[in-house]
């Protein structure tokens, strides 16, 4: 079995929104496994906001960041779906798919304007969802001599691991 690498993703779905120029940003960012579930959430957001200016995306799958896309959805070349892909690869995280919603107020942002607001709109809503650690674990059941177990549960932690329980009799019986 080859062990899996470490790597960062989201924790959850979120989104958050704020107003420049009477313009309205809505980002939304989820975790999503495969580039099937990143289209799926994409397509769940156009059709939330079928009435909104655009839904510009980008999203990366894989732990090697081997799909990478993104979409400036009409904005002007490179104001919207570049800046979100670099908030993405800057944060770290993959697996994940970010895509803000546009709502246009009425005042041109200019190309330095859209791609500020667009980029502020993923960063807001990849921190609203919060970042997770993703490792391969292994859990084993150890038994020790009571005047061990304190050590024992030292040297797990010294190792990244958890005590998920211990049960006690003639030895003590611990998950790790």
């Amino acid at each position: 079995m080859s062990a899996m690498n470490p790597y960062r993703t989201l924790r959850q779905f979120a989104s958050d929104e704020f107003i420049i120029n009477k313009s309205r940003f809505i980002g939304y960012a989820a975790p999503c496994e495969t580039e099937a579930e990143a289209l799926a959430f994409l397509q769940s957001i156009r059709t939330k906001h079928k009435d909104a200016t655009h839904n510009c995306y980008a999203y990366i799958i894989g732990q090697n960041a081997g799909i990478m896309r993104y979409s400036d959805d009409g904005e002007p070349g490179g104001t919207a779906g570049l800046p979100m892909m670099e908030v993405l690869k800057h944060q770290g995280v993959v697996n994940c798919c970010c895509v803000v919603t546009r709502y246009f107020g009425g005042v041109l942002l200019g190309a330095g304007g859209l791609t500020r607001a667009y980029a502020k709109s993923a960063k807001d809503a990849l921190d609203a969802a919060g970042k997770a650690r993703m490792r391969l674990w292994s859990a084993v059941t150890v038994d020790c001599p009571y005047p061990m177990l304190e050590r024992l549960k030292l040297l797990a932690a010294a190792h990244g691991g958890t005590v998920e329980g211990t049960d006690f009799g003639a030895a003590v019986s611990v998950r790790i």
